[in-house]
């Protein structure tokens, strides 16, 4: 959480302000009290809300008005001007809104507005039984959703992890670099669940799904029957095939990230066998615990496939500015005491072996099932699979994207999170599609990459700015059509990126 910004500063909203300092789509700091509240004019209307995202403590009043929506700058979270809810993932709390009054040409803001409750839902058709299979972003945003919508019935959430919903980006990032506290992690309190009348099950791995009697099957033998399913269970790490591969670590689960912090706090000598962003992050993560650290991949520019010779250039530029040695063109042949073989024939020490080489979808249960599969789930706009009432979402899902008009699997945080969300709408019966614009994020050191689109093939890059300095952006364009956007530095730039893809999207 080492983005966190946002403080009590600015005009006191209760004094008044000239109406003249806040033009249309401008955002206006202030306070009430000791509490930062924006003011922001959009389609003529004024409007006031809290100024710190409730995801990370994004600065609110450095983001993008769209329509009567403000997005956070740090990860895209986006909240309502009228009310403060959470519109979409990462922030799944809501800002306070706060009334505006306007009188002898200043405004005024004046009290909070309570938020209006939302009635259970109601209804023969609705569902009265929905079970969630997977313990991560996704699961855990629509079992959220469902009862933010007001759905009443029951919910039970099949976890296969020891441990609830995590916050997983951290688990790479500030948390592996000993940066942020391990009570940071958890997504929410298991008081939250029990709360809110969502059935938690941990360690409950799920072997068998029965399409046809809508009933899923524990490894214990139990049974839970369903009206609607929900399949979250993402991807599975690739795992090294070589000897001595059982000496490495993964990073995908909290008891993951423990035990690599527990090793590194005994070793001095780390490799990381994939020059991946889970890898790179995990590189920067354990240089900033002061291990040496060396990085093996077999491509010849990290990340160069995602981001572009450019881009993958200043990356690895600023991963060896830190300390970090890499061994590109090259991979590992054998693991033994004396550390890791390469296929160039070195030998590289270590303590501490860890392996970020990608992941692959977990689709034991829908291939079981019968499900359309297409490396992924495959699921419509609506993200229901081809059997009608299961549904995908996150890692796993492969959906119709309008903006490439292709069909896409993204292992993205932020996309698994609103998935979920669109996926526990539409298993109220709204009909809701799914097109939102792809976007994460990645933390190398102090150095933010923003990334919005999804282009897994481009003919032609647009640099502007100074890459190298913290300050520019990519786009990525395949026959003159813009796919998607990297910036550094620019923040809001990447707001502006998506709300245009948005814009696009709207008109298709």
């Amino acid at each position: 959480m080492s983005e966190s910004s946002s403080e009590t500063k600015g005009l006191d909203l209760t004094r008044g302000v000239p109406l003249s300092v806040i033009g249309e789509g401008d955002l206006l700091l202030g306070h009430v009290g000791d509490e930062a509240v924006i003011v922001a004019r959009s389609g003529g209307t004024l409007f006031a809300i809290g100024a710190t995202c409730t995801h990370y403590n994004g600065p609110l009043a450095e983001g993008l008005i769209v329509g009567d929506t403000v997005r956070c700058p740090l990860h895209h979270a986006c909240f309502s001007l009228r009310t403060g809810e959470a519109l979409r993932a990462p922030a799944l709390d809501p800002v306070s809104a706060w009334r505006v009054d306007e009188r002898d040409g200043a405004l005024y803001v004046t009290e909070k507005i309570a938020p209006a409750p939302k009635p259970a839902l109601a209804g023969a058709a609705l569902p009265q039984n929905i079970v969630v299979v997977g313990g991560g972003a996704a699961a855990n945003a629509a079992a959220e959703m469902l009862r933010r919508e007001g759905f009443a019935g029951q919910i039970t959430l099949l976890s296969a992890d020891d441990a609830g919903p995590v916050d997983r980006p951290n688990l790479s990032k500030d948390y592996l670099a000993g940066q942020a506290q391990e009570s940071w992690i958890p997504l929410r309190s298991a008081n939250f669940y029990k709360k809110h009348g969502i059935d938690l099950v941990l360690k409950a791995r799920v072997t068998g799904l029965d399409a046809a009697a809508r009933e899923v099957r524990l490894a214990d033998g139990t049974r839970h029957a369903y009206d609607r399913l929900l399949l979250a269970t993402g991807a599975d790490p690739v795992h090294l095939d070589i000897p001595g591969a059982d000496r490495v670590r993964y990073l995908r689960s909290l008891d993951d990230s423990r035990a690599i912090i527990a090793a590194a706090e005994k070793a001095k000598r780390a490799v990381v066998i994939g020059a991946s962003f889970i890898g790179l992050e995990t590189a920067a993560s354990l240089r900033e615990r002061g291990l040496d650290v060396h990085v093996v991949g077999p491509e010849v520019r990290p990340l160069e496939k995602v981001l572009g010779p450019e881009l993958g250039d200043v990356i690895r530029a600023l991963h060896e500015s830190r300390g970090v040695m890499f061994h590109l063109g090259t991979s590992a042949t054998a693991i033994d005491d004396r550390g890791v073989t390469l296929g160039n024939g070195a030998t590289l020490p270590a303590d501490l072996i860890v392996a970020g080489i990608g992941v692959r979808p977990s689709l034991a249960l829908a291939e079981q099932a019968g499900l359309t599969t297409d490396r992924g789930i495959s699921v419509d706009q609506y993200l229901e699979t081809s059997v009608p009432g299961i549904f995908a979402a996150g890692d796993l899902a492969r959906w119709p994207d309008p903006l490439s008009g292709q069909a896409i699997r993204v292992e993205h945080w932020v996309v698994a999170e609103r998935q979920g969300q669109v996926a526990a709408l539409n298993m109220l019966g709204r009909r809701q599609r799914y097109d939102d614009v792809p976007f994460f994020w990645s933390q190398h050191y102090d150095v933010f990459i923003r990334y919005v689109g999804h282009a897994e093939k481009w003919d032609q890059t647009a640099i502007d700015g100074d890459l190298a300095g913290g300050d520019g952006q990519v786009a990525y364009l395949s026959q003159g059509r813009k796919l998607a956007v990297a910036t550094i530095g620019r923040d809001r730039e990447s707001l502006i990126a998506e709300a245009g893809f948005e814009a696009l999207i709207a008109e298709s």
